[in-house]
């Protein structure tokens, strides 16, 4: 048992060769080496068990090699790489800044820095979790930073590049680590497996990457958990249930579900994933997670985003295959609608319940078509009524000369009468009228101002817009063959709010019922003298009224009213 070493550091990586992920960064360093361009100061950022330290030390080892190969590799034979080997190395000096971050510490390291090293050309000074350290270490520390002996290097660590002096990030080469991407993590754990006599399948060590979120540290650690769980002869069900990971199938039975407009099954499947003590809004982002491979499988020429293994990418593309793409974008909504609301919910079950049945009526909703039945509106005696215009006498006053006078002010008032309307109406006019009616005989500036008036009826669901449509003065003018139609609003933050908002709309919608591309649209404001003055002040409606209605000023005065 004392034998045991975990997997992190049996196989730890002990040159760039079997460093993992980095591969540009070791090509880097490698060169560096090679060419005899050692910097003074690096420093090594990015997320937890990518290789930070592994990598530092890697370094440390190959500028301290008295025999190095043809690539720079480190000989393994010399004093340097087998103190390096046995941990006893003295060139190499580790300090966790988490632990040691007062000024006493980095001045104790200062004084140590000063003595040269016994063997090997250079004293390797690695600092872990570097912004740790106080503002006084810091300071302390900068200078020698930045002038450090010539048998000095240091290498900084740190997860958390942003808490770093920018005074100490400018005297130091800085190299972004990444994540490591699952496939090379499946890699490494076969080679790790096949070294311990381990048997797993892929689907599993694609559970176990997954899991590590890019921390190769964290890959091992968890590959260590499941063979202790299961023994050598590793399956996937022991393998989801020990990290309590939620199988695949489940998403798979559940879009089924949905596809079928089975809500009642999905909703027992919900159940029995509770039962199994999972939580419930990790359940929706994995759901919302497996709608998203989905929508890359279903997609040509984006397979390299899905990092699973091929016979899981057979099964999404065989899914895929069956669901459209407004259901998979549609599901998507609801799903990532339940993740945000799934915290404000007082009864968190039911939320994801009801986003459950919605998903389940994004399709055909078998069990709603008896209840859509459109012949009953049809037969219904709702059409009987609107036969009731019967009073037929009102219509035939029409040719009187009553009747043209409701449509010139509806002209005048910018109602939205079509120009269509106008000519069907036409025989029912008098020549004269007709004459004046006529869109033919018109000009054609009145002609667009009639179209812009029946494109301010169209919006009626946005009250604002319709009232500045309805009430704004209208010019039209002709620039270069284009026409023009300037629209007037009442002051400066209206004109932005259109262009910013609806110009590009407006002058698309005006296009179309003009069948005419040459028309643009241009907002104004209304000059101040033009502006009419609304009286708002009850003393100033007051004085209104009186200067329209004579009776109401007499009756004022009569009775000594007082209008202030």
């Amino acid at each position: 048992m004392s034998d045991y070493i975990v997997s992190a550091r049996k196989y730890r990586p002990d040159s760039f060769e079997t460093l993992i992920g980095q591969d540009t960064i070791a090509r880097t360093l490698s060169n560096s080496i090679r060419r005899g361009q050692l910097a003074h100061a690096y420093l090594f950022c990015g997320p937890r068990g990518v290789g930070k330290t592994t990598t530092a030390r890697i370094f440390a080892k190959m500028i301290n090699c008295a025999n190095p190969g043809p690539g720079m590799e480190p000989c393994g034979e010399c004093e340097s790489c087998v103190s390096f080997q046995e941990g006893r190395s003295y060139c190499i000096h580790e300090l966790d800044a988490a632990s040691n971050n007062s000024v006493e510490d980095i001045k104790a390291l200062m004084e140590q820095v000063q003595v040269p090293p016994q063997v090997g050309k250079y004293s390797v000074y690695i600092i872990d979790e570097v912004h740790m350290l106080s503002q006084a270490a810091f300071n302390a520390f900068l200078k020698t930073l930045e002038e450090p002996p010539a048998h000095a290097i240091f290498i900084l660590a740190t997860t958390e590049k942003h808490k770093i002096l920018p005074t100490i990030l400018s005297r130091c080469q800085t190299y972004d680590f990444n994540r490591i991407s699952i496939p090379d993590m499946v890699r490494n754990l076969q080679g790790i497996a096949e070294k311990e006599g381990v048997k797993i399948d892929d689907k599993s060590l694609h559970v176990i990457a997954s899991k590590a979120d890019g921390a190769m540290r964290d890959a091992l650690t968890i590959f260590d958990q499941t063979v202790a769980f299961c023994g050598k002869d590793v399956k996937y069900e022991d393998v989801i249930r020990n990290l309590n990971v939620l199988d695949y199938e489940f998403c798979f039975s559940l879009v089924e579900n949905f596809l079928a407009g089975d809500y009642a099954s999905a909703f027992l499947t919900f159940d029995k994933i509770l039962a199994k003590g999972f939580n419930a809004l990790h359940f929706v982002g994995s759901l919302s997670t497996h709608l998203r491979n989905l929508v890359v499988a279903k997609t040509g020429g984006l397979e390299p985003l899905l990092e699973l293994p091929d016979s899981l990418k057979k099964e999404y593309a065989a899914q895929a295959a069956k669901c459209s793409n407004q259901f998979l974008f549609e599901a998507l909504a609801t799903t990532t609608a339940c993740e945000t609301g799934y915290k404000a919910a007082v009864n968190p079950r039911l939320h994801i319940e009801f986003a459950l049945m919605k998903l389940s009526y994004l399709m055909g909703k078998p069990a709603d078509k008896p209840q859509t039945p459109a012949p009953m509106p049809k037969a219904e005696p709702k059409p009987e009524p609107k036969a009731e215009p019967k009073p037929e006498p009102k219509a035939e006053p029409k040719p009187e000369a009553t009747a043209p006078a409701p449509r010139r002010r509806a002209a005048k008032t910018g109602s939205a009468l079509s120009m269509s309307a106008i000519m069907e109406e036409k025989p029912k006019e008098t020549e004269q009228d007709t004459s004046v009616q006529d869109s033919a005989a018109l000009p054609e500036d009145e002609v667009l101002k009639m179209k812009w008036k029946e494109l301010a009826g169209h919006y009626g669901s946005k009250p604002r817009l319709a009232s500045m449509l309805q009430s704004g003065k209208v010019e039209v003018k002709e620039e270069k063959g284009v026409k023009v139609v300037e629209f007037f609003v009442t002051n400066e933050s209206q004109r932005q709010w259109i262009v910013e908002k609806m110009l590009r709309e407006l002058e698309s919608s005006l296009r179309e019922l003009a069948a005419c591309s040459r028309i643009n649209v241009e907002v104004s404001v209304t000059p101040m003298e033009e502006v009419e003055k609304v009286p708002y002040m009850p003393e100033e409606k007051a004085k209104d009224l009186m200067d329209k209605e004579p009776a109401v000023r007499e009756l004022v005065a009569a009775m000594g009213l007082d209008t202030k």
